[in-house]
């Protein structure tokens, strides 16, 4: 008998908190359901972070059930004050609608986009925006308790700054995205980031006071670096899925490089793998272990860039390693940014600022073609060479 998906999703640690754990599991074991997850259009891209919910519905998706991945448009003009001590950014209408689309793409290229039980892309600007104010009170306004709304921590925690009346709407949109869903799709399962729990729970409420049936939901641990901060999302350390963000190489090396104690939860959460398969990979310690990260690496990149490219990024990673320069990722810089060291640095992307490149060439972090840069005026005539960064960064300068 073939595994039941909530188990392996558990056994995966892929599992933080649930509603109605034990009728949920007997509900996947018997039958094939519509769940949903939602994702606000805040950039232009998911990040890594992202990935782990992408997994949950494909790993939901190969078990036979329908994913729906909803782009809030509507929710993503209002803002979620979870996990915030200010209020986030307004983006204009014009961006966000870019990263509305750029994230429908993402959904389609990690889910199954063909079948029967093929992924349901949707936004929620596209009901909730035709709804008046009072149509929408109607439904909600009666079955959430604003006493109850304010004792969950997403608002506490901004209340001290002030909580504008904005923000208090979000929860009452997410939970009317579940309600909407269940009603249209018999959607019965809601999942979310762990920090997403009470927003959750309001949507759960919320479909049985106003239908009189009970639905479910689970949230997800967050991906987190060893010592608790979350990754693939901090500002000059995000890791984006969209290639125009982020090269195939580096979405690669920001893999290849996580933390030995994250190897092993990494392949549970964000790859294929069978369990079985992991441990054996996982089993060799020390300078063996970087062929472990290699392959989680390959895995990840795979699954988010295609096979294709996660080739070409090995094969460019190795070439780094090995010092083979006719395979190393490329970057073309112009012959003005070739004028001197601060400026190569910076136009390879390694740095931000003058200030920064300058502490990298302090650091006596900076090679060209292994020749040591020592001082700001270092320059080279060549124009083809192979640039390093401390001992895992290298890569082929082409100046054109």
């Amino acid at each position: 008998m073939a595994q039941n998906v909530y188990d392996e999703l558990k056994e995966r640690g892929l599992i933080k908190q649930t509603v109605y754990e034990d009728e949920l599991r007997e509900l996947l074991t018997k039958e094939k359901i519509t769940c949903y997850m939602g994702f606000d259009p805040s950039a232009s891209s998911l990040h890594a972070g992202s990935l782990v919910a992408l997994m949950v519905l494909a790993r939901m998706q190969r078990a036979g059930h329908t994913p729906i991945a909803l782009v809030g448009g509507a929710t993503g003009m209002v803002g979620d004050p979870s996990g915030r001590n200010d209020m986030r950014p307004m983006i204009a209408e014009v961006e966000r609608a870019k990263n509305v689309a750029n994230i429908k793409r993402q959904f389609e290229e990690v889910l199954d986009k063909n079948g029967k039980n093929a992924v349901k892309v949707v936004n929620n600007a596209d009901w909730i925006g035709k709804l008046s104010y009072l149509d929408f009170l109607n439904i909600v306004g009666l079955n959430m308790s604003v006493n109850r709304m304010l004792s969950h921590d997403c608002f506490k925690s901004r209340m001290e700054n002030g909580l504008t009346f904005l923000e208090f709407n979000y929860m009452p949109m997410q939970a009317y995205d579940f309600w909407y869903l269940n009603k249209t799709q018999n959607c019965v399962l809601e999942i979310g980031g762990d920090d997403q729990w009470a927003n959750i729970l309001a949507g759960v409420e919320l479909v049985r006071k106003r239908e009189g049936k009970d639905v479910y939901a689970f949230t997800l641990p967050l991906l987190t670096k060893a010592d608790g901060t979350k990754m693939g999302k901090s500002v000059g350390g995000a890791i984006w899925l969209d290639r125009e963000k982020m090269s195939d190489y580096d979405f690669f090396q920001a893999f290849r490089d996580v933390e030995d104690v994250k190897v092993e939860e990494m392949f549970r959460m964000l790859t294929f793998l069978s369990l079985s398969e992991i441990g054996e990979v996982c089993s060799c310690v020390g300078k063996e272990l970087n062929r472990a990260k290699e392959r989680l690496a390959y895995e990840i990149t795979k699954i988010v860039r295609g096979e294709a490219s996660a080739k070409t990024a090995l094969e460019q990673a190795r070439a780094s390693f090995t010092g083979d320069a006719s395979n190393m990722q490329v970057v073309e810089i112009t012959k003005a940014q070739s004028a001197n060291i601060i400026d190569i640095i910076i136009a390879c992307g390694v740095a931000n600022t003058r200030g920064d490149a300058k502490r990298l060439i302090d650091g006596k972090s900076i090679r060209i073609d292994d020749i040591l840069a020592e001082n700001y005026d270092f320059s080279t005539s060549s124009t083809e060479f192979v640039f390093q960064k401390g001992k895992k960064t290298f890569f082929k300068v082409v100046v054109k």
